[in-house]
């Protein structure tokens, strides 16, 4: 039995989050960014102090993405009974909590335990934000989600970055001090509503009922799949550029540039798209995802080419939420749905990607993602058809505001 009461709902006109409310978000990005981002350079100090294998060492990620995916679900299912405040807190304090037993485990077993429960609240915070940015700002929901989700990218260069400058086996305090921001991040959240306005009860007005499972599917699609190819380039990049004659350390500065991208590349469409709509920028980014990796196969644009892929990627995850709510406003589940198809792509395209190269030669590896990519567009012009984005604008030039929660105030 849900516990909303009118009470619950926002004022009209007033914001989701306020200013404060908003930088605190940032703030949860960049610190989501930097801990998915640890647990790689972290491995060599996780490795001798468990007397652990390499292998062994990597489930910390997998662990982190299993409890990421179990938060998203737990926290869609607990919408309905406690409010935004509640249900982010409570992935603030998971988040800390994991990070702290990760920190000050005494064998493996706990800090797999203390991984998952990082994850929990990660998934909870990644699922809860995008969605009230997503929600949050009418037609200026991806311009902000794309700067949400650039501040996830900062958090990805820094936290390595952090481990570099203090050296691995400071991993465990530097997961106590992301801990410590996460809980006094729960001092702005008087600044978040404590619910998202009712959806209309109506029908889906630009789709029709029967056909909002295919939309959503489609949706799905191309989530899992532009996942694959960011992970697919982020895991082969080096070898790729090694086997066609570039130095270690070349590929290596390489696949750094083309992380680097994916955070630039949100940071610059977010004016573009509010002189744009989400299907036109969604297009551009799937055509530019495939003609970029074609270019990958020519080894002396390769490290260009990749650099490129990144850019073009960066801006669909961020762009394309707000399009699906207000394609099937009806479905409270969709977010959910695609948010954690994005995160099983992410964790099962790397190895059946490898899987596809080990029968292959890895110089295929640009060719291999450009079918995804082909793929993506071919189902981005299919949404374009069938599910016309009702917030959207292909008018140069114009930015004025039309939605009445837009303007944050503290």
């Amino acid at each position: 039995m849900s516990s909303t009461s009118e009470a619950d709902l926002p004022e009209a006109g007033r914001p989701l989050l306020t200013t404060v409310a908003i930088i605190a978000s940032c703030v949860a990005f960049v610190v989501i960014g930097a801990l998915q981002a640890l647990y790689g350079p972290a491995i060599p100090a996780l490795r001798e102090e468990y007397g652990i294998s390499p292998a062994v060492a990597g489930l910390s990620l997998s662990a982190h993405f299993v409890g990421a995916l179990v938060g998203v679900l737990v926290y869609h299912l607990l919408r309905g009974r406690l409010n935004n405040r509640m249900l982010l807190g409570g992935s603030y304090v998971l988040m800390a909590a994991g990070a702290a037993v990760f920190a000050f485990s005494p064998n493996w077993a706990l800090a797999l335990a203390g991984t998952f429960v990082i994850g929990l609240g990660f998934g909870g915070i990644d699922y809860g934000l995008n969605q009230l940015f997503a929600v949050g700002f009418g037609r200026r929901s991806t311009a902000m989600l794309n700067l949400l989700n650039g501040h996830f990218g900062v958090g990805a260069i820094a936290g390595p970055a952090l481990i570099g400058w203090l050296g691995a086996d400071h991993y465990p305090e530097i997961f106590l001090g992301i801990g410590a921001i996460s809980l006094l991040i729960l001092f702005t959240l008087g600044g978040v509503a404590l619910r998202e306005p009712r959806p209309a009860p109506a029908e889906d007005a630009s789709t029709g009922g029967a056909r909002v499972l295919p939309i959503i599917a489609v949706f799905i699609g191309i989530y899992v799949l532009h996942v694959a190819i960011e992970t697919g380039v982020g895991g082969w990049e080096p070898t790729h550029l090694e086997a066609v004659g570039y130095g270690a350390a070349t590929a290596a500065t390489a696949t750094s540039a083309y992380w680097a991208a994916m955070t630039v590349g949100r940071f610059v469409v977010a004016p573009l798209s509010l002189r744009w709509s989400a299907p036109s920028i969604l297009i551009v980014c799937c055509a530019g995802m495939a003609g970029f990796l074609l270019l990958a196969t020519v080894p002396a644009l390769a490290p260009y080419a990749y650099f490129g892929v990144g850019l073009m990627i960066a801006p669909i995850f961020p762009t394309c939420l707000p399009w699906l709510n207000r394609a099937v406003p009806s479905v409270a589940a969709a977010g959910a749905y695609v948010i954690a198809a994005s995160m099983i792509g992410g964790v099962a395209f790397p190895p059946l990607l490898g899987g596809v190269i080990d029968t292959m030669d890895v110089k295929t590896v640009p060719l291999v993602l450009f079918v995804l990519a082909a793929v993506c567009g071919v189902l981005s012009l299919w949404l374009r058809r069938n599910a016309p984005d009702p917030g959207g604008v292909d008018r140069p030039g114009t930015t004025e505001r039309t939605d009445a929660v837009a303007a944050p105030r503290t």
